[in-house]
């Protein structure tokens, strides 16, 4: 299967060639693009079929909605010539080289400890990806979990699942996630193909759109322009949110890949007005290229079909819109302009959103969300009448604020701990002088404020670290007071203001919201080339001493704050650690598989683990489980045992399947009774500061 996955991207990439310009970058992003729209595509076609579970269907259909998409995108690119990347690899290969050797000892010394963290990190994590199985709290209960259920049940229809997300959240990401995992032999990891594909084809498009934008300010091509690229796309595969997600199932780190994709293709639009060769010195002015417009209404498309929350991005696509395509000098331009990515949206909204869940949700909840519990758990509902949403989501602004004034990633560390609480203290003592009461009031709360985050909190979802408070805000509040002057620069700011906003007054605080801003993040990112594109930061020119010595200091921080996060990431230890307050994880590399799943949940360990010893992997296995419950573990190592919940989500206790051989339950769900196997939970584990939500009290009946 491994070949026909190799024939399949080699496929993609060839479609590629023939749509987007002759860019290494631009070429890599559209094959990205054509790669997940196709099998998504694919994936809603044989899940109607019922054959979401044949390999061999696969194999051949995904080839199917390639070429269809592929081919028509050549048909309105309207490229004569396909040119061959390998050929551009080499060409640009040896730019690079031109350019480093052309960099001043600062620079050079500066991006070779860059470069090498890098690498350290992309070995790690790689090994991680390929020998460590998911384990994180939304896959065990709901991503993965329903993954393999629809591919137990040949289709991923709506079937009433244990946990809320199984049926609500949109199945876009499954098709992809089904894709990587029969495609490689059904080999487990192939779930986190799309994960760590995001990770990558997010710094590619860093790279790319800070290209568009020196082009913008008449800097393409420039030594410096080239300096700013590689400055932003190593800052963003080393901004910590992002960064922990590489090597997960968590869903945010692949919208970020898709929003990076659109920014791309909007900035590359509003920039192709100036390198046409085809229009004459008259109409230089109102053409642009409309390839763009296309494959940023199929990324949108993707986009909104992949997360709700991509709901939350929307006033800020659409500030950078009005930047790349609807600000002109002619109404008429503009209104052409609007119409033709308007529809370009519509087709990507039919092709990849509608499909993906939201109907159905409307169908079965009455909301394209969830079911109302959902709603008023984890959005606006929550804050009641308007007058407290306004206050409380203000103090959410502070709030998030605040979490990103952290030293994360260093702070896992004991002295890193430290020197963060004394850093912290001016901020402390001034909200508590204007008694803001950002820990006192917990209603607009999932898990309340507190200035003192949990370990289990920042070291799973840390935020930005210095390379947010230290260079990213700087730059921006500089930008925002025209102190520097970047017209893209301005827009990009709004854009993440408005995200903020969005984050803070839609939905309750929430501790691990660090995955959320990993979107703001790539807004933010896009700050650091300042430091090569405007003329008073510019890193290569002579002199500047302390600007210069702060940035080498924050970026030398932020390269160490990304190896802790890595290093002495609980959940995927590369070597066993001992964390400051004495507890000891083993290596992610040597410990058990249950032992690895259950990190999160380790109450749970050994319940489960007996479970994993009793239950033939064969077995047919009735649940009678919670929404907090861990599932995915107990389909087994190789995922052949068949799970069937019999308490859905707010649809109380169902009759026992005929088929099912045993019962897995909580005795808070099903009331046990004699002969009934007592897995319990482990009592002493339940008091850990490593238990967020402690586990019930499990039984086994053998019923056949």
């Amino acid at each position: 299967m491994i070949i026909f996955l190799l024939l399949f991207i080699a496929y993609t990439g060839w479609l590629s060639a023939g749509i987007s310009r002759p860019s290494l970058i631009e070429w890599l992003l559209v094959s990205f693009l054509i790669y997940t729209s196709s099998i998504i595509l694919t994936g809603f076609v044989l899940s109607a079929l019922y054959q979401t579970n044949h390999e061999w269907v696969w194999a051949f259909a995904v080839f199917i909605t390639a070429s269809v998409t592929g081919f028509s995108l050549r048909a309105l690119a309207n490229q004569p010539i396909i040119y061959s990347p390998l050929a551009l690899v080499s060409e640009r290969w040896r730019l690079v080289k031109q350019w480093f050797s052309g960099l001043p000892t600062y620079l050079k010394l500066l991006f070779s400890g860059l470069f090498v963290t890098l690498f350290v990190l992309t070995i790690t994590n790689l090994a991680i990806v390929l020998f460590t199985v998911p384990n994180e709290w939304d896959s065990m209960t709901g991503h993965l979990n329903r993954v393999v259920q629809y591919m137990q049940r040949g289709t991923m229809r709506h079937f009433g699942g244990t946990n809320w997300n199984i049926d609500t959240y949109p199945k876009s990401v499954c098709t992809l996630q089904i894709y990587g995992y029969l495609m490689t032999g059904r080999f487990e990891n192939g779930f986190k193909l799309i994960h760590y594909l995001s990770y990558w084809t997010t710094i590619v498009a860093v790279f790319g759109i800070t290209q568009r934008i020196s082009q913008l300010r008449g800097q393409a091509g420039s030594a410096n322009a080239l300096s700013a690229g590689f400055l932003a796309a190593l800052g963003m595969s080393l901004l910590p949110d992002f960064l922990m997600q590489a090597v997960t199932t968590e869903t945010d780190i692949v919208l970020t890949a898709y929003l990076s994709v659109l920014l791309y293709m909007l900035f590359a639009y509003r920039a192709s007005e100036n390198t046409s060769e085809t229009t004459t010195q008259n109409s230089r002015s109102s053409w642009r290229d409309n390839r763009y417009l296309y494959l940023a209404g199929i990324a949108f498309g993707v986009a909104y079909g992949h997360k709700v929350t991509f709901t939350l991005l929307l006033p800020s696509v659409f500030v950078i819109m009005v930047y790349t395509v609807f600000w002109s000098s002619s109404f008429a331009t503009t209104a052409a302009r609007t119409a033709k990515l308007a529809a370009s949206i519509a087709i990507g909204v039919c092709l990849w959103m509608l499909p993906t869940g939201y109907l159905k949700n409307i169908e079965v909840f009455g909301h394209p969300i969830g079911p109302p519990t959902a709603l008023r758990h984890q959005s606006i509902e929550r804050a009641g009448p308007l007058r407290n949403l306004f206050e409380q989501g203000s103090r959410n602004v502070i709030r998030y604020t605040y979490d990103h004034i952290n030293l994360d990633g260093l702070r896992n560390t004991a002295t890193g701990e430290s020197i963060n609480r004394t850093m912290r203290k001016p901020a402390i003592w001034l909200e508590d002088k204007l008694h803001m009461r950002l820990d006192e009031e917990t209603d607009f709360s999932i898990v309340p404020f507190t200035f003192e985050r949990k370990f289990v909190f920042y070291n799973a979802n840390p935020y930005w670290g210095i390379l947010g408070f230290g260079l990213i805000i700087p730059l921006l509040v500089l930008t925002l007071l025209f102190v520097v002057r970047s017209t893209p620069h301005v827009y990009l700011g709004v854009a993440i203001l408005l995200h903020l906003l969005a984050l803070s007054y839609t939905a309750p605080y929430d501790p691990f919201k660090g995955r959320y801003f990993t979107e703001t993040g790539l807004f933010g990112i896009l700050f650091l080339p300042l430091l090569f594109l405007d003329s008073r930061l510019n890193l290569t020119n002579a002199g500047k001493p302390v600007l210069k010595g702060y940035v080498a200091l924050a970026m030398s921080i932020g390269a160490v704050s990304a190896l802790c996060c890595v290093f002495l990431n609980i959940r995927a230890l590369p070597f066993a650690w001992t964390t400051p307050d004495g507890t000891r994880f083993p290596s992610v590399f040597e410990a058990d598989r249950m032992r690895v799943m259950t990190v999160g949940r380790p109450d749970t360990y050994l319940p489960y683990k007996r479970f994993d010893e009793l239950v033939p992997d064969s077995a047919t296995v009735a649940l009678g489980t919670i929404n907090d419950d861990y599932e995915y573990p107990l389909y087994g190592a190789h995922l052949t045992r068949r799970l069937i919940p019999v308490n859905p989500f707010e649809k109380g206790v169902q009759p026992i399947p005929k088929e099912a051989t045993y019962l897995f339950f909580s005795k808070n769900v099903i009331p046990p009774r004699p002969g009934d196997i007592r897995l319990g939970t482990d009592t002493a584990a339940a008091h850990s500061p490593y238990v967020v939500v402690p586990g019930e009290d499990y039984y086994l009946r053998k019923l056949k």
